[in-house]
């Protein structure tokens, strides 16, 4: 079981919901869905873990909108924090980051693209908070035992391991929902991430996505068995600045969570 304060992952444990915007666009978007989350996730009774990244490090296009300035995204973050009392999960890029955002974030993320950075791995270990390492579209998920070692490595323990898609020739994920039993063999909650793995990549300069199978996913997930739910919400995904053919909804949100919510009671409850 992994702790953050009064939330509990893994054993058993009701899922958790990881979401938020893909990335910080500004003040306004970001307070505003962080709010309506948080109202939606107590409503249906499940614990809530914001998510925005507060960099883009890894877009598609040059011209692609890639975060706002460094101080002030970690200052909205820092906000939504306080304001709405949730923790905060982002991503980090660089070792550097890992002691900087450490100082901010109560759950640090390693992007799929550089779950395989030694240094990056173990600098985020290193600050003690929670680690959740995004399996590489390019690894079987046998593999992030290597990841989870080099965490492991620095006396950290406390490290969560998502899923997000399998790149399948050119252009498109598929998920194998036997890498969520496979990596929680490695011994620690597993999340799915249900947005990401509708991504279409490889499309031209943005990248495309199939969000009409977001529940579909979320839901054969749940039917495996998953210690969170990771969903980047938007209140309008069409204007979004990062993803916007792979994210969520605001207004389905709370209809997809009470189908989860469902599932995950039947399978935990036997």
């Amino acid at each position: 079981m992994v702790k953050l304060n009064e939330i509990e992952f893994g054993e058993g444990r009701p899922f958790v919901l990881i979401a938020g915007p893909c990335v910080i666009e500004n003040e306004d978007i970001t307070f505003k869905t962080a709010e309506a989350i948080k109202e939606i996730a107590e409503k249906v009774g499940i614990p809530y873990v914001f998510k925005s990244s507060y960099k883009k490090a890894n877009r598609t296009s040059l011209d692609s909108f890639s975060g706002l300035e460094f101080n002030r995204a970690l200052k909205i973050l820092d906000y939504v924090k306080e304001k709405f009392e949730l923790p905060i999960l982002t991503d980090i890029h660089t070792e550097a980051e890992a002691v900087i955002v450490g100082e901010h974030a109560d759950i640090l993320q390693i992007p799929a693209f550089l779950c395989r950075q030694t240094e990056l791995l173990i600098a985020a270990g290193n600050t003690g908070k929670i680690v959740n390492i995004k399996k590489g579209q390019f690894l079987a998920p046998k593999d992030m035992e290597h990841a989870v070692e080099k965490v492991e490595s620095t006396g950290n323990k406390n490290i969560l391991l998502t899923e997000r898609g399998t790149t399948f020739g050119y252009g498109n994920l598929v998920v194998d929902m036997r890498s969520l039993v496979i990596m929680r063999d490695l011994g620690y909650p597993v999340v799915m991430d249900a947005t990401h793995s509708v991504q279409m990549p490889g499309t031209g300069n943005v990248t495309g996505g199939s969000p009409e199978f977001i529940l579909p996913l979320a839901k054969a997930a749940a039917a495996v068995g998953i210690d969170a739910l990771f969903l980047e919400v938007h209140p309008n995904p069409p204007e979004a600045l990062s993803d916007k053919a792979s994210q969520l909804p605001l207004e389905n949100l709370e209809e997809l969570l009470l189908q989860i919510k469902r599932i995950d009671d039947a399978v935990k409850r036997g």
